[in-house]
């Protein structure tokens, strides 16, 4: 059984190659050829004398597929064996998904990338002018997020803003997984040993020399999105808990104003019932502030259910991964 535990770099036949593409995939069989027949053409011409890539691989990552997405994936390594794939026992989720591929990935440049072509491979050469000139981590920017519905635009510049101001580890906005990573930059990622993993979390939180590339974003023409509202708000979630406290202590401190309104409450009726006689509260008032404070505690609750969640699946212990099968070998 293979898991996340860091080892030397794979080796596997040949050289090892300047740039390794990572591309985690599940049910994207229509996308599978598209996506080579472009990449490839992309990387060969970086190959090519001037291009500044020595040799490049592509390392899909199957996270479960239920359809011919392996399938398609084996066709391709038989035409090409620079495309190398995992394939995982189950679907892990993609934050896993990118793990596993950061775990056995060769290059001393590595690039993940979403199959659907919304990000363009294109961009990658200028991702490796940058990293030529120094730069460890290089992201991609979108120009803008006309591609995206309206609802989509505003909650995600909502989150990019939370994350920042709740977080000391600031992530770009508007930048996706799509970026290229240097191997010192790998190397510290792989060595990180959390299982609730948000991937853009860690790779600000690594540091390192970056930049940014601007790009224009496509609408996805390929297959379908395997994330809805919810996945993504859980995404969200997992975001803002892996990488801040804050939420924690926020509940001190609305704790502790209320309780200074209770005071202050408190002693108005005090001085109030000593200059004007006994007045009985109404059943409404009661029933407002009972509802309140009950609301205030299961929300905290909730809050604290999501620390100690993660706490649970934490030390367990459990493998990020569990890889069935490879193609084209380490």
């Amino acid at each position: 059984m293979e898991t996340n535990a860091l080892t030397e770099i794979p080796t596997g036949p040949g050289p090892l190659p300047t740039l390794s593409v990572i591309v985690p995939v599940k049910d994207e069989q229509v996308a599978i050829g598209p996506f080579v027949a472009r990449v490839t053409a992309v990387l060969d011409a970086l190959v090519a004398p001037g291009g500044g890539c020595e040799a490049w691989e592509i390392l899909f990552v199957d996270d479960g597929s239920q359809d011919a997405t392996l399938a398609a994936i084996h066709a391709a390594h038989r035409a090409d064996p620079r495309i190398r794939a995992l394939s995982l026992s189950r679907n892990f989720g993609k934050e896993a998904a990118l793990s596993a591929g950061l775990d056995h990935a060769r290059g001393r440049a590595v690039v993940p990338i979403d199959v659907d072509l919304q990000d363009p491979p294109e961009v990658i050469g200028e991702m490796l002018d940058r990293w030529r000139e120094g730069f460890e981590v290089v992201y991609g920017v979108r120009r803008n997020r006309l591609s995206d519905s309206l609802p989509k635009r505003m909650t995600a510049d909502l989150y990019y803003r939370a994350h920042n101001w709740l977080s000391s580890d600031k992530i770009p906005e508007h930048a996706g997984d799509f970026r290229l990573l240097d191997r010192k930059v790998v190397e510290v990622i792989r060595a990180m040993p959390e299982r609730n993993r948000f991937m853009k979390g860690l790779f600000a939180w690594g540091g390192f020399r970056q930049t940014a590339v601007e790009y224009d974003r496509s609408p996805r023409k390929l297959g379908e999105t395997k994330f809805n509202y919810w996945k993504l708000w859980t995404l969200a979630i997992d975001g803002i808990t892996s990488a801040s406290t804050v939420p924690l202590r926020v509940w001190s401190y609305l704790g502790a104003g209320i309780a200074l309104l209770a005071l202050c409450y408190a002693i108005f009726l005090v001085v109030r019932t000593a200059l004007f006689g006994v007045d009985v509260a109404g059943y409404p008032s009661i029933m407002v502030a009972t509802l309140f404070l009950g609301g205030v505690q299961l929300l905290s609750l909730g809050v604290l259910g999501e620390y100690v969640g993660r706490i649970l699946v934490e030390v367990k212990h459990r493998p990020i991964y569990i890889v069935r099968d490879t193609i084209g070998g380490d």
